[in-house]
């Protein structure tokens, strides 16, 4: 049977532990010019409403690296929706390819592609979630601290797709995240209500409030993210105003222990969100996250396309 990644909850925990392990192998394989081509000849469409950087070109890498190819196909192009209805689309290219990531807007159209579709389909991201980008970060901080257990996350700024992957993620791997956001801009109630009945199973402690120092007491990761995220645009001054507070910087870090580390899923807006000094700065894992997109998605995809070989 065929298995989406639309969200982190699509996966159990030992899931998720087993692809950063893989994920951490494939890395230190790849160092070392050890290639597993256990994709040859799979086929994976990368369809994106939305401009990429990271997204489009670790899928793509990722997938030549397993001996696999991609095909890059942009919104005008494709027309879905009103040239071809989602459900069609789905449908047709499930007969051409091997998988499917999608990039868009509106997470329903995820879900909507992921029912029609007969092949896996990967959340590339949408204004919900961003699920790759938490396994990316997870590998990271297990790579870092050598665990997940007992790690205590510290979210700033926007409760954003960010902050509610981060809500799904610390929720099913049992940690302690903390968000800090102005009220008005908490995370969707319904991904917070589904992240608690997931963190009273794992044990995870999720609390959401509004002041940013409390919230980076006794922490071990400080996470951020842009905030103004795309299609909000017209907000973006009325944002950086309300916002300000949550800035990730120098004086914000001296509340933490001195081994908390900062992260930050990028693009980053340097003396917005967080300073120059602090992105720079030696406490920051930030490329280490955007490297592992690339490691942590190439087993994610040998998950779902190659079942065979698990």
């Amino acid at each position: 049977m065929k298995r989406d990644f639309l969200s982190l909850v699509d996966v159990t925990p030992e899931e998720i532990e087993h692809i950063l392990t893989l994920a951490s192998e494939l890395k230190e394989e790849r160092k070392r010019g050890v290639t597993r081509p256990l994709l040859a000849q799979k086929t994976l469409a990368l369809l994106f409403h939305k401009p990429s950087l990271r997204t489009r070109t670790s899928f793509e890498v990722g997938m030549y690296q397993l001996g696999g190819f991609t095909t890059y196909m942009q919104e005008h192009e494709i027309g879905m929706g009103v040239r071809e209805s989602v459900q069609d689309l789905g449908r047709v290219l499930s007969r051409y390819y091997d998988g499917i990531v999608i990039r868009t807007f509106a997470h329903t159209i995820v879900v909507e592609l992921a029912q029609a579709a007969t092949i896996p389909v990967i959340n590339g991201l949408t204004d919900l979630l961003h699920p790759c980008q938490i396994l990316s970060a997870l590998q990271a901080l297990r790579e870092h601290f050598g665990r997940l257990a007992g790690l205590h996350i510290a979210y700033i700024g926007d409760g954003n797709n960010m902050a509610n992957s981060w809500l799904f993620g610390a929720a099913q791997m049992g940690l302690t995240l903390t968000i800090a956001s102005p009220r008005a801009y908490w995370p969707d109630p319904t991904v917070v209500a589904q992240a608690q009945h997931i963190a009273e199973r794992t044990g995870a402690v999720l609390e959401i409030i509004e002041d940013p120092q409390q919230a980076v007491k006794g922490v071990d990761v400080v996470y951020t993210d842009v905030w103004t995220s795309m299609g909000q645009e017209v907000e973006a001054e009325a944002r950086r105003a309300i916002f300000r507070p949550y800035q990730i910087n120098e004086a914000l870090l001296a509340e933490t222990p001195s081994h908390a580390v900062v992260m930050h899923c990028l693009p980053a807006h340097r003396g917005e969100e967080i300073t120059a000094e602090v992105f720079e700065g030696p406490r920051s894992l930030v490329f280490e996250e955007a490297e592992n997109r690339l490691h942590a998605q190439k087993a994610l995809l040998i998950f779902l396309l190659a079942a065979e070989e698990r």
